[in-house]
């Protein structure tokens, strides 16, 4: 099997997949929580959309990364949500409904900031951006990547509940095990760039991890939400969807070094978010609104 065939057919097959199963998941009452609550969800766009990306850039500036590494780690900041952050909220027992209703709104909104995001940072850090990136081409990939498969779902879902509810699982585990295929692939393709980068990016991935994690908590005791809300913005920034960002780096931009920043996030992501779930398990608030 050629190189192409795989990032050029089966990964974005793959993904698109992943995306219908999230439609799966998704239900007209997701979108209705918008309407009984929409400041927490307002507050989560604003976490994710655009103070990640903030942070994202400081990041890479403050640790002097390479050109591959801060426009990987950019990338991965413009990919928010996915199911990941929602397993991890109900694992937490923090607001899944909240968890859901962010995943649905960024998976729609995320086609059209993404590439933006993208091109800002190809911009900053490549020298020869008009060569590698492609704002337009981009952006309907995505669409027709992410947003299709899921609004394809969330159709399905509402016309065949109980076959829907039956599949879901299916394409969530098939996510996990596409991230872990991703990131061993990844990690051979680019072995030699990986030994020489692991030094300079492990330590700026785990730490905007935790900071991302302690913003969105911050941004939930700002507004004084209750305990569980807070938890569920610190997972919703915090976690990002690393397959995607995966993805465009190595089938859209044609830059596999762009994915390691992606694959190494993938797997800290999971040390914040831990954190995060054993700490919140012994704070005794029952509330921090007032």
């Amino acid at each position: 099997m050629t190189e192409s065939v795989l990032t050029q057919i089966i990964l974005p097959l793959v993904l698109g997949l992943i995306m219908f199963g999230m439609g799966l998941s998704l239900t007209k009452q997701d979108f209705l929580e918008l309407g009984k609550e929409p400041k927490p969800v307002i507050v989560g766009l604003f976490g994710q959309l655009i103070l990640l990306p903030i942070l994202a850039f400081a990041v890479a500036i403050l640790f002097g990364l390479s050109q591959h590494l801060a426009i990987g780690i950019m990338i991965l900041a413009a990919c928010p949500g996915g199911t990941s952050s929602n397993i991890i909220s109900h694992l937490a027992r923090a607001n899944l409904a909240l968890s859901v209703s962010l995943t649905a709104v960024t998976t729609l909104i995320c086609v059209f900031t993404t590439p933006l995001i993208i091109q800002f940072a190809v911009n900053q850090f490549d020298r020869n951006p008009a060569e590698s990136f492609s704002l337009l081409s981009t952006t309907l990939g995505l669409i027709f990547i992410t947003l299709l498969p899921v609004l394809l779902g969330i159709v399905l879902r509402h016309k065949y509940p109980k076959q829907a509810i039956r599949s879901e699982p299916f394409f969530r585990r098939l996510a996990t095990a596409f991230l872990i295929f991703m990131i061993i692939a990844i990690t051979y393709q680019e072995r030699a760039n990986i030994i020489e980068s692991l030094s300079q990016v492990l330590l700026p991935s785990i730490s905007l991890n935790l900071i991302a994690i302690a913003v969105g908590v911050a941004l939930g005791i700002v507004f004084k939400f209750v305990k569980r809300d807070c938890v569920t913005l610190g997972i919703e920034v915090g976690v990002q969807n690393s397959s995607m960002a995966i993805l465009i780096a190595v089938s859209f931009l044609d830059r596999p070094d762009y994915a390691i920043a992606a694959g190494v996030y993938g797997l800290a992501m999971y040390l914040g978010a831990g954190l995060l779930i054993f700490g919140a398990k012994r704070v005794p608030l029952r509330k921090l609104r007032v």
